[in-house]
């Protein structure tokens, strides 16, 4: 599903280059579910966001669903966005002006999912995550945690053939934390779901089935969970 070839991420000054990513090659299989470690600034998010096509790479090339990404148009780019992948961001990026309901329903409307689907699948998630009482409110009425929350069920909506995932837990007090890991594994078991997930906890990563753990931009050990 995926396949990264000698991929480097860098940014060149007048004098220097410096490396975020460097010789990064990978191969994902469809219906994994991975887990990427590593120090603060080892490359982490930067690696996910080159796989969810938010960022790209100064060199090497990128292939997902057997196309090449890094010869894609925009536009492509975003019909992949629309349809195939799913992010959970650890910044949230809800829409302020819209409530929490029409953020989770925002996918949906994306992809062209009738109203009758849509109000199904939404008051479904909402109920999953224990925020029907507040579907009405925005995003800064809430709490860190609720809107991490809603930015899962957000990703999740469309279900998409990709979910990837940065920090999913890490404004989440335990019990929500592992409720939403477990809900993960169930969605790569049940759903097929490819899930690639950049985390600290050495717990969470037991939820994947396979642990990659980069340093200074290189992958240093890519192993079973």
């Amino acid at each position: 599903m995926i396949r990264l070839s000698e991929i480097d991420k860098y940014y060149s000054s007048k004098f220097q280059r410096t490396f975020v990513l460097k010789g990064i090659n990978l191969n994902i299989n469809e219906g994994e579910f991975v887990s990427i470690m590593g120090p603060s600034g080892a490359g982490k998010s930067t690696l996910l966001n080159i796989l969810g096509l938010l960022d790209h790479p100064s060199e090497g090339q990128y292939h997902l669903l057997d196309q090449p990404v890094h010869q894609l148009k925009e536009k492509t780019k975003t019909e992949y966005h629309r349809n195939y992948i799913g992010f959970i961001f650890q910044a949230y990026h809800l829409i302020e002006d819209l409530t929490l309901y029409e953020n989770i329903e925002t996918p949906l409307l994306y992809k062209g999912v009738s109203g009758k689907e849509r109000k199904s699948i939404v008051a479904d998630l909402l109920d999953r995550f224990n925020i029907v009482a507040k579907k009405d409110l925005f995003p800064e009425q809430i709490s860190g945690g609720q809107q991490q929350l809603v930015g899962i069920a957000r990703a999740i909506a469309g279900k998409p053939k990709l979910l990837l995932a940065d920090e999913p837990t890490g404004n989440l007090h335990s019990d929500q934390g592992e409720m939403i890991m477990k809900l993960l594994q169930k969605l790569n078991k049940e759903e097929d779901m490819t899930i690639i997930q950049v985390t600290h906890s050495e717990k969470n990563a037991t939820y994947g089935s396979r642990v990659i753990k980069l340093v200074d931009g290189m992958i240093q050990s890519d192993e079973k969970a």
